[in-house]
This record gives C-alpha cells, structure tokens and sequence, in this order.
C-alpha cells in the first residue's frame, strides 16, 4: 500500500481572481501560483504549502466541452477548518448561502455553492 493524498483539484470558474480572493477569506489560503494554462485561458493555484484548488477559466472550452459544464461530474469539495461558526459567517458575509448544517459523529458541518455552482462542504472536528 502506498502512502497517497490529494495534492490539488481543478475547477472550473467563471472568474479566477474572485474564487480565489473567497478562498483566501474563507480559509486564509495563498496564491502559490497563477498564469497562462497549458490547455489555454489562466489559471490560480491558491492554498497551503501542501494542497490548493486550481481555478481555471476559459469560455472556449466550457462551451465546446459538455464534460466542463458546471457540477458535472465534481459533487462537492470538502474542506477541513478549526472554526466551523467563523467559517459561516464569512460564507455569509460573501453573500453565499450555507445550508444542509449537520452535526454528526465526529464533527459538524455545512454545504455552500459558490458563485460557479460548485458544492463546498465545510467540516470541523474541533
């Protein structure tokens, strides 16, 4: 068995800049890279020294590419964080709507969509 983690996802977005300026107020993640895409139209790496989501944009491809229309096939994004109530307001402050809040056996947790149509979860096991 090999030692494996998700080092990055790669979304679709509308607008780069802005999907990742709300991960960065969400979860206080960097941008570790941005520039020219190697399948055209740009791309932001932005998250931690280990992990990031890779926004990228490029008009072209989602209209001629069903497979790039917006949830499909990704479900959600799940995402860990130490203050889930903190989290939430900032979700809202954004102007973004959590929904589906459930306490479970570890933790607690809420969805939010983006402005893309992407699924977040939001989990704390604090």
């Amino acid at each position: 068995m090999t030692n494996a983690r998700i080092e990055h996802v790669n979304i679709t977005v509308t607008d780069p800049q802005r999907s990742a300026d709300l991960m960065h107020d969400l979860f206080g993640w960097e941008v570790r890279w941005q520039g020219a895409s190697q399948l055209g139209g740009e791309t932001i790496h932005v998250g931690n020294e280990t992990d990031y989501l890779a926004l990228y944009t490029n008009e072209a491809t989602q209209a001629v590419d069903p497979r790039f229309s917006k949830g499909k096939p990704l479900n959600h994004v799940g995402v860990v964080v130490d203050d889930l109530d903190a989290v939430e307001r900032k979700v809202v402050a954004a102007g973004l709507e959590p929904f589906s809040h459930a306490d479970y056996e570890p933790g607690r947790r809420f969805y939010f969509f983006d402005w893309n149509g992407i699924e977040f979860e939001v989990v704390s096991y604090a």
